[in-house]
């Protein structure tokens, strides 16, 4: 029998609407989710939450959390209704991580097939290869991409914590019409108790 997600072309762990990540309709809204836009996410202990701007146009692009040891970085971007954008995209990146002089392998996990890559570090992290794993999901009308760094790129304990809170995840794709992967708009969270 083959999965719903496949003959539409999209890329997802089998039941997904109830295991997530989650499409907005999917969850409770009254639980206390911090809303950054295209993403709400639940609290949890342990949980830091950065937001990655862009130097010129001061827009923010990416969600970064910190959690069990690891990081998560986290990017939600419109999809076609019929197809999805995870197939394509792992080409890109593979492409992308052996330009850098990267190695990257592709394997089923536990979120559907993933990379496993070494990168480059950066200047901050030193010099030599980091380990970082690519992990896609396509939803309806959006498509959510992450990058697990730290001890959850190989450590089976704290990959279970990040895969969880990367599935806890609920995209907001909003009814503005959006092109294919263009970035769901994220904002600063509302600070607790205000309107």
């Amino acid at each position: 029998m083959t999965d719903q997600n496949e003959q539409q072309g999209k890329s997802a762990p089998v039941g997904r609407a109830v295991d997530g990540p989650f499409d907005e309709s999917e969850v409770n809204p009254v639980r206390p989710y911090i809303d950054l836009g295209g993403i709400k996410i639940l609290p949890r202990e342990g949980l830091n939450l950065r937001l990655e701007v862009e130097e010129q146009t001061k827009r923010i692009v990416a969600v970064g959390l910190d959690y069990a040891d690891s990081s998560l970085q986290v990017q939600p971007f419109a999809a076609p209704r019929s197809g999805g954008l995870w197939d394509e995209t792992r080409v890109q990146l593979k492409d992308q991580v052996r330009s850098q002089g990267g190695r990257v392998e592709e394997r089923d996990g536990p979120l559907g097939k993933e990379l496993l890559a070494e990168v480059p570090a950066t200047a901050a992290e030193g010099s030599g290869l980091r380990l970082a794993r690519f992990v896609g999901v396509d939803g309806p009308r959006w498509f959510l991409r992450g990058v697990i760094g730290g001890a959850a790129a190989q450590d089976l304990d704290a990959a279970a914590k990040v895969e969880d809170l990367f599935r806890s995840l609920v995209v907001v794709r909003g009814g503005a019409p959006m092109p294919p992967r263009d970035l769901i708009p994220l904002k600063m969270p509302s600070t607790p108790g205000a309107a």
